[in-house]
């Protein structure tokens, strides 16, 4: 974003300074909104790790400060004010508990915010401690929340993984992820549904960068690393599953050869094939798109989408009617997709999804 270096030095002269707010408002408020995988067994103490988990709330006053508990000080994070998604305030976290003042001098009145988890479980969690408003000012209903959901099971491009980086630059620093602007988050603004993102940068079906897999991972209740604990789907039900994921299995198999014995073409149709059966028992009545891109697992001959293919085809051929793909093209560029690129594989999967779910507008 243009204004990033501007927004990252604020946040961080605004959490030293003092906050100047009396009332305090915990984390268990009832008019504080969260969404997302969040660890809520203190609710006092919510917990957020997963990409994307965001916290909403409408107040009064003309200053806001945010108490957070970083567990590595690798965090980022944006906030919105009065819906004002072109220039957020982005929190650059400290390890351990700070208070981060992100908005003073508002003309008093009725505001907004929205905080969004910009990073992902590798830059580890953080603890959402409450809020601290002005002396009188107070919490009013919360935003209402969309209808319509959407669950996105993904790697580092459905995490955002370098999407604000320059277009020749690296692309695997902390300050450059931003979920908010991957294609999932825009998309799903898009079709005006609540997303969860369940990512990872690096991981596979079969493989990752690290030794676990989506398999492994994406029943967990916290994303930080591979761990025991279990999110509960009984709490939230998605109308939509987007999976893109074997970006990661194409290099580390098929260029990098790491996995042996290598598996056959049809041991990798089944590996995917296994993971998507998990999500449809997970999930018996939504719709299901398996996608893959736009990175070069998406490039003219590539073998990968044929696997996404086949297994989807079997799907299909055992009963399974909700279930399509949806490859988003590979450009040449070589990096990680940069915000435009993700706005145009939004664009893609919001006319598919729009088709497929007769949804018009954004609710």
């Amino acid at each position: 974003m243009k204004n990033l270096a501007y927004s990252l030095v604020l946040a961080a002269l605004l959490h030293l300074a003092p906050a100047g707010a009396a009332n305090q408002i915990a984390a268990d408020h009832p008019h504080l909104a969260y969404t997302g995988r969040v660890d809520m067994a203190d609710a006092k103490a919510p917990v957020l790790s997963w990409p994307g988990t965001s916290i909403a709330a409408n107040f009064t006053g003309t200053s806001l400060a945010i108490v957070l508990d970083d567990q590595n000080g690798k965090n980022y994070f944006n906030v919105f004010v009065d819906g004002d998604t072109t220039r957020p305030v982005i929190l650059q976290l400290e390890k351990g508990s700070k208070t981060y003042l992100v908005a003073n001098g508002l003309a008093p009145g009725a505001h907004r915010f929205l905080l969004t988890k910009r990073t992902e479980g590798e830059e580890g969690a953080t603890v959402f401690k409450g809020i601290e408003l002005d002396d009188e000012a107070t919490l009013a209903l919360p935003p209402p929340r969309p209808k319509r959901r959407i669950e996105f099971f993904g790697d580092s491009i459905t995490s955002g993984m370098g999407n604000e980086a320059p277009d020749d630059g690296r692309d695997d620093l902390g300050k450059d992820k931003n979920n908010y602007q991957s294609y999932a988050s825009i998309a799903a603004r898009q079709l005006g549904a609540e997303a969860h993102i369940t990512s990872q940068s690096g991981i596979g079906v079969m493989i990752s960068w690290f030794p676990f897999t989506m398999p492994d991972f994406y029943d967990q209740l916290n994303a930080v690393g591979d761990n025991d604990s279990r999110w509960d789907f009984k709490r939230w039900t998605p109308d939509v599953v987007v999976v893109n994921l074997m970006q990661n299995d194409s290099w580390l198999i098929g260029r990098d050869h790491k996995l042996q014995p290598e598996p056959t073409d049809a041991q990798r149709i089944a590996a995917y094939q296994a993971f998507v059966a998990r999500v449809r028992a997970l999930y018996p009545k939504a719709y299901i798109v398996c996608a893959l891109g736009s990175m070069d697992a998406t490039r003219a001959g590539s073998v990968w989408p044929g696997y996404v293919t086949s297994a989807v085809a079997n799907l299909r051929a055992s009963g399974d009617a909700r279930i399509d793909t949806l490859f988003f093209p590979f450009t040449g560029y070589g990096q990680h997709p940069r915000v435009k690129q993700h706005q145009a594989n939004a664009d893609l999967l919001t006319a598919f999804v729009r088709t497929k779910m007769g949804w018009t507008g954004a609710e």
